[in-house]
């Protein structure tokens, strides 16, 4: 195993630790995250539900060991994102498709 941070294999008897990074999209000032929300309720009980998108990782978030990562969307799509149309499911998809592409600047977290 390669510890991301380092890029060397574990020596004898090196355990692996979880790090926290801190991810920083160079050029965004405001990042716009593709996300899904619900609101669910049955008599008294109500459940509010938030996920954020998530796509294959850039190169650089990757070489820091993630396989996933969240999908921004470009400002000029934010109305249609939260105004869908429910019959055209492929502007949604779209708008995935046409994300902004930031380059992810990390380091450790203190």
């Amino acid at each position: 195993m390669t510890p991301p941070r380092e890029g060397r294999e574990l020596a004898a008897g090196e355990k692996e630790e979880n790090v926290v990074l801190e991810f920083k999209p160079r050029g965004l000032d405001t990042m716009y995250v593709a996300c899904l929300w619900s609101h669910w309720q049955e008599g008294d009980e109500e459940l509010d539900s938030f996920a954020a998108i998530t796509d294959e990782p850039p190169a650089e978030v990757a070489a820091a060991g993630h396989d996933r990562c969240i999908i921004p969307i470009k400002e000029e799509n934010i109305d249609a994102w939260l105004n869908p149309d429910p019959k055209n499911l492929d502007a949604m998809q779209a708008i995935l498709d046409d994300r902004a592409r930031p380059y992810y600047e990390y380091r450790m977290a203190a």
